[in-house]
């Protein structure tokens, strides 16, 4: 999708030296997508000390229950 924006060139330039894409298309898709994971992460800071947690579980022993199983 063709899309025209008017992007601040200091602020473009920056991105594309700090996200070491050879392009301004590149370094502005990266940007996006690491703003979208990032917002992501913040719904999971908010389930801290919300979650039980069951300290009798021994996950490296469920792992490894699976992994046999396979």
């Amino acid at each position: 999708m063709a899309t025209n924006l008017s992007i601040d060139p200091k602020l473009l330039e920056r991105t594309v030296e700090l996200s070491g894409e050879r392009t301004k298309k590149a370094a502005v898709n990266k940007a996006l997508q690491e703003f979208i994971a990032r917002r992501e992460q913040k719904h999971l800071v908010d389930l801290f000390g919300k979650l039980d947690w069951n300290s009798a579980c021994d996950y490296k022993a469920e792992r490894s229950r699976r992994e046999s199983a396979r």
